[in-house]
């Protein structure tokens, strides 16, 4: 499949088209109007039938931003209870940092509002029974987590294959998202504190001083994120989860070293870890750094036939020495653009504008979306459970 089919996968998305009426517009609203969230608010714009009436954010910064994106005369606020109590918002997409993303998703479902939230959808592997059970409260409204992969045409190709038996028994799963990047460089923000709301930031995080490096930077600070287990790791393990219908990991060992940060931040910048999954005894090795792009960000499926490599834009399928595959050569790769293997971002399989067009999609008639809470309390859950092996420095084991 060439760049050109992708295309048209991804064009044209409008209600009509998707058999919605086309009068029918969903009201969004935007909490956490930071980098990641106006990139989905870009994307969301891209779907017909969809309009931005109201934006939220600490700081007056991110909050004029998002609303450069959202449409004329739309409201905005510091508070995000004014925003999911207004009756002119459907729906709400929230992009804060990942300390916020269960009070906001359980309080805007209380609100009677549909939700899309980023990843991970929780920030401790507690929170995850007070999420799914504020949406079994609600199971007519519609949560989406910000697993993007589930709406990717390769993954969904490459997922049939797999469930088809074509790689064999499947005993190891190796994931990778690598960077050479200097990822939050230390230096001045210029940031008035007048200009943020801090107390409302922290949230439920520990009291603490106003600090720009930590507010600009906050996955790498425990206190709002969990570093690069639960930023990048999220994606592809719950890849793994999907494919293979794993539920949790039973058991965790994990390394972390600090290359490229010093002590500037409390997450390590190059980890490992290795999950063992119950039943089968399934492991998945997943490892990331920003010092060595080897690799990039990718997963394979390894079988006793076959492996199947996937990114965000192809899959590829080696088989074993003497081991011929029951799938026609048409099947044995898909590649959807021209870039190097294990990139972040394909131009050419828009993620967002998938997920996103699902999201509404299952918001209009009322179904399942392809990333459900108890699917993103799972993948965030086995970050969780490579953290607590890393911060403890021992085997973690799961405990219901």
């Amino acid at each position: 499949m060439g760049a050109g089919t992708a295309a048209l996968m991804t064009a044209g998305y409008s209600a009509r088209a998707l058999g919605y009426p086309a009068n029918e517009t969903v009201r969004v609203g935007c909490i956490g109007t930071g980098g990641r969230c106006r990139q989905l608010m870009s994307a969301l714009k891209q779907i017909a039938g969809t309009k931005i009436v109201a934006v939220c954010d600490v700081w007056d910064t991110s909050l004029n931003r998002g609303r450069a994106l959202a449409a004329p005369g739309a409201f905005a606020t510091k508070d995000h209870r004014q925003l999911v109590d207004r009756a002119d918002v459907d729906a709400v997409i929230i992009g804060t940092p990942d300390h916020w993303h269960v009070p906001l998703v359980i309080d805007a479902l209380a609100a009677g509002k549909h939700v899309y939230c980023e990843k991970p959808l929780t920030h401790r592997i507690e929170e995850g029974e007070a999420v799914i059970a504020a949406q079994a409260k609600h199971p007519e409204l519609v949560v989406q987590v910000g697993m993007q992969q589930r709406s990717m045409p390769q993954f969904l190709k490459a997922y049939d294959i797999i469930r088809g038996g074509a790689l064999g028994e499947i005993c190891k799963v190796h994931l990778t998202w690598n960077r050479n990047a200097d990822r939050g460089p230390k230096g001045s923000y210029g940031i008035d504190p007048k200009s943020v709301d801090w107390k409302r930031f922290l949230g439920t995080a520990r009291d603490q001083p106003f600090d720009e490096y930590r507010f600009r930077n906050w996955r790498w600070f425990w206190d709002f994120g969990g570093g690069i287990f639960t930023d990048l790791m999220v994606h592809y393990i719950d890849v793994a989860h999907w494919f293979l219908g794993l539920d949790h990991a039973e058991e965790a060992v994990s390394l972390g070293s600090s290359f490229m940060k010093g002590d500037l931040w409390q997450t390590p910048d190059t980890v490992q870890t290795v999950l063992r999954y119950p039943g089968r005894g399934v492991q998945v090795y997943f490892e990331g750094t920003f010092s060595n792009a080897r690799n990039g960000a990718m997963l394979e499926f390894m079988g006793t036939n076959a492996t199947l490599y996937l990114d965000r834009g192809r899959y590829e399928i080696y088989p074993e020495r003497k081991k011929k595959l029951p799938l026609p050569e048409s099947e044995m790769q898909m590649i959807l653009g021209p870039h190097a293997r294990g990139q972040d971002f394909y131009l050419e399989v828009p993620g967002e504008v998938l997920h996103l067009a699902n999201w509404i999609e299952c918001l209009r008639e009322r179904k399942q979306p392809r990333a459900p809470v108890a699917e993103g309390v799972k993948s965030a859950a086995a970050a969780h459970l490579a953290n607590r092996a890393l911060r403890t420095n021992q085997l973690a084991r799961w405990s219901a």
